[in-house]
């Protein structure tokens, strides 16, 4: 019987010619390139090719793969890439685990190392099928061994939403689906709030089992090991055939959300969340980025939004009070390091809170020796309830972390560099403790729902600090750097600013939390610049209409 012959995947720009005989097909590409690799005659001590790759040679590699996926030929494709076990079981699964059929692959535009291609192909599962159509791209590397042009892999080749390890499966859902209410008992959707599809996912992982649905069946994403680990939900691309959802009812503020949407539409990169201090309620969360949920997953430092938190040690420690003086010189050794103030500005024979207000950095490094090492970690965990890894919001979050460190990475955590790591719902939960006066875990879901167990704090401000706590972000709201965005909110308000220095960014992550009434908020506008001017106007935008 005679071979089919694979359909060769022909990128711009190359022709390319099927030599066929005793029943193998060879692919030989025009103008130079790979065809002369396997030549049987050259010299078995032939010089490894090292360098920048040639347009022909990432040609070539790339048709290579994309003709050998395309065809089904698995052990050809994975050979033509730098891991071909990994190749091998993810393509393998692509077709018997997936049920992906009649694959057509359509390279684009080289640029550089890397071709982007589109995929259309058919999802079949016991006599129902449904179109699949995405983009994808790969990129040519040179294997240091011999300089072998060949493709990079990853499991992002495969399909965008894939992360090294993770699965692509077809089969009765496991987890039937959800429909998602806000408080009022509005249907949530990706259409009408397109930050949400994370938490949509993750609210399903959660809630699907118990939330009275059944299952469907579908194409989806299965996370592997290092995914679950960064707290990855599993991910539908395909649905075969409805099941029937259940329902789970959230604290989300249809309104609040709507804005969030809206604000973080108007800068790239920005997250921002909001709570009721009271409660923990969260109100509202936004992404302007929708893959990856930063409002609640993210890890960044948080730069000069952590004295809040410092502040409330030094004051407890009497280390500093709101109306003494306090020292703030243009720059502070500590460690090895030289720390210093945005533009090198010092205030001298100011007090406290003008340093609070104006952000000095070196007014809180100038301290760290009077401090133990595991002093901001305790404070951190003891009083706000951050870094013990134990929230339980309904979806997959992040709590916080504040390392023990030493010497001049003990000063930097002062003032949220080191190796703190937040993001905006931590930081949003900080200002609503200074506001409540307590810690409430932050909630998505209420813990009625499932009798799950909310974190607590060990303990609280004395009344004395939590009242100078509040009138350094008071009058950080009034009169400091972040008076021009809260400008019109007071007088019940408080707001901290910061800027966390990114390596390779050119301008640092901009962070704003703050307190109006029973509101909290917290946004990062990563690479925007400072926090007043990018988050700043967002978490504003958000208190003013919700208080």
């Amino acid at each position: 019987m005679e071979r089919q012959r694979p359909r060769p995947a022909v990128l711009a720009g190359t022709a390319a010619a099927v030599l066929v005989g005793a029943g193998i097909g060879v692919y030989a590409v025009f103008g130079g390139g790979a065809a002369a690799d396997d030549n049987a005659g050259a010299s078995a001590h032939r010089a490894v090719r090292t360098g920048p790759l040639s347009a022909t040679e990432v040609r070539t590699a790339a048709q290579t793969f994309l003709t050998a996926w395309q065809s089904g030929s698995v052990s050809r494709a994975a050979a033509a890439t730098d891991d071909p076990s990994a190749a091998t079981t993810l393509l393998t699964g692509y077709t018997k685990d997936a049920h992906i059929e009649d694959v057509t692959l359509t390279p684009g535009t080289r640029t550089g190392d890397k071709v982007p291609f589109a995929v259309k192909a058919t999802v079949s599962y016991k006599g129902v099928s449904k179109p699949l159509a995405y983009g994808s791209a790969l990129t040519v590397v040179r294997r240091a061994a011999d300089g072998k042009p060949l493709v990079g892999w990853h499991a992002t080749v495969v399909h965008p939403d894939l992360e090294d390890g993770d699965t692509l499966v077809t089969g009765a859902s496991g987890t039937p689906p959800i429909k998602a209410y806000d408080r009022d008992g509005g249907e949530l959707t990706t259409a009408k709030y397109p930050s949400l599809g994370t938490v949509l996912d993750g609210l399903r992982e959660k809630y699907g089992k118990t939330a009275g649905g059944k299952a469907g069946v579908e194409l989806r994403v299965v996370r592997g090991k290092a995914s679950e680990k960064a707290e990855l939900s599993d991910k539908t691309l395909v649905e075969l055939s409805k099941g029937t959802p259940g329902s789970v009812r959230t604290t989300l503020d249809p309104a609040l959300q709507a804005t969030a949407e809206k604000q973080v539409g108007t800068r790239e990169r920005s997250s921002v969340v909001v709570l009721r201090p009271s409660t923990g309620e969260i109100l509202a969360a936004a992404n302007a980025s929708h893959g990856f949920n930063t409002a609640f997953l993210g890890s960044l430092a948080p730069g000069s939004t952590m004295k809040v938190i410092t502040s409330s040690l030094l004051i407890e420690k009497d280390l500093a009070s709101a109306d003494k003086k306090h020292p703030c010189p243009k720059t502070f050794k500590y460690g090895g390091w030289t720390f210093h103030n945005d533009d090198d500005f010092e205030i001298k024979g100011g007090t406290f809170k003008a340093s609070f207000a104006r952000s000095c950095n070196t007014a809180f490094i100038s301290q760290a020796g009077k401090l133990d090492n595991d002093s901001l970690t305790e404070q951190a965990q003891q009083v706000f309830g951050l870094g013990m890894d134990n929230w339980a919001i309904g979806v997959p979050s992040m709590d916080g972390s504040v390392p023990v460190q030493s010497a001049a990475q003990k000063a930097a955590e002062l003032i949220g560099q080191g190796g703190v790591r937040m993001n905006p719902l931590n930081m949003a939960s900080v200002a609503a403790t200074v506001k409540s006066g307590t810690f409430h875990q932050p909630y998505l879901v209420s813990p009625t729902v499932d009798h799950r167990t909310l974190a607590t704090a060990s303990r609280t401000l004395s009344a004395a600090t939590l009242a100078q706590l509040r009138e350094l972000m008071r009058y950080t709201a009034a009169y400091g750097t972040a008076a021009e965005a809260m400008s019109g909110l007071g007088p019940d308000y408080g707001a901290k600013t910061g800027s966390a220095e990114v390596d390779g960014q050119k301008k640092p992550n901009g962070w704003f939390t703050a307190y109006k009434g029973d509101l909290a908020a917290a946004g990062v506008v990563q690479a925007g610049g400072h926090g007043g001017d990018t988050a700043g106007p967002i978490v504003a935008t958000l208190l003013k209409q919700g208080g």
